[in-house]
């Protein structure tokens, strides 16, 4: 078996294979939630749980799936860009409410950056993980650049983004219904802000106006958060 993938193994690594991979993983992950509509059959995770043990059981290296795959990281810019499509269409719903969006984004900046990097050091976690951990609530790109800048882990913080997105997506829409809060921009600004893009596409399924606050969440939180965390250094 072993000798047989290895064989394989340059097959397997080739940038035409691994593409193929990953966008048929996550339409696959499309089709059964669309099919289902259960909440933890989220395409991502079904990506990812194709995907990892494949790398695993072939032993090729993340960094190279990565490069192979890199189409894919780079069209993570354009997407979120596209967004503002979709908030053009509501423009009429967000004036007026301008100071208290950027307000709202804000704090949560604060929050995020301050609380994740207060539980860390609690827990003894060295200034390495920390500043990889500190823009896990901004939109991949942003998230590596500011890691990278800071003496974090772009890896390590690349896969912090994931889990925090798909947390917030599973479970954003739940605490935001418990809580009672019916406010659409309110819920677009959460899901944007805590989650980032898979925040957003959970939004988006919420309606038109909480899809196009939660894009506008991500531009903004990633504007706040490269801002902020020079400032929170010292936390490290």
């Amino acid at each position: 078996m072993n000798e047989l993938l290895e064989q394989l193994k340059p097959l397997f690594s080739g940038e035409v294979f691994l593409l193929t991979l990953v966008m048929g993983s996550f339409l696959l992950g499309v089709f059964l939630y669309k099919r289902t509509q259960i909440t933890l059959l989220q395409p991502l995770l079904i990506t990812m749980l194709i995907i990892i043990p494949f790398l695993k059981i072939t032993g090729i290296e993340y960094q190279t799936f990565y490069q192979k795959t890199n189409i894919l990281n780079f069209m993570l810019g354009p997407s979120v860009v596209a967004l503002g499509y979709v908030l053009y269409e509501q423009i009429e719903n967000v004036k007026g409410n301008v100071i208290s969006i950027l307000t709202s984004v804000f704090v949560g900046s604060v929050v995020g950056i301050v609380s994740v990097v207060l539980i860390a050091k609690a827990f003894g976690a060295d200034r390495l993980l920390m500043a990889s951990l500190a823009p896990k609530s901004v939109t991949t790109p942003i998230a590596i650049s500011l890691a990278e800048k800071d003496g974090g882990a772009p890896a390590l913080t690349a896969a912090f983004v994931v889990i925090c997105g798909l947390f917030g997506g599973l479970v954003g829409p739940i605490i935001l219904r418990r809580l009672g809060i019916n406010s659409k921009i309110a819920k677009g600004l959460a899901m944007g802000s805590s989650s980032h893009a898979l925040g957003t596409a959970r939004a988006m399924e919420m309606g038109a106006l909480e899809g196009a606050i939660s894009g506008l969440a991500i531009g903004i939180m990633g504007i706040m958060t490269a801002l902020l965390i020079p400032f929170a250094e010292w936390l490290f």
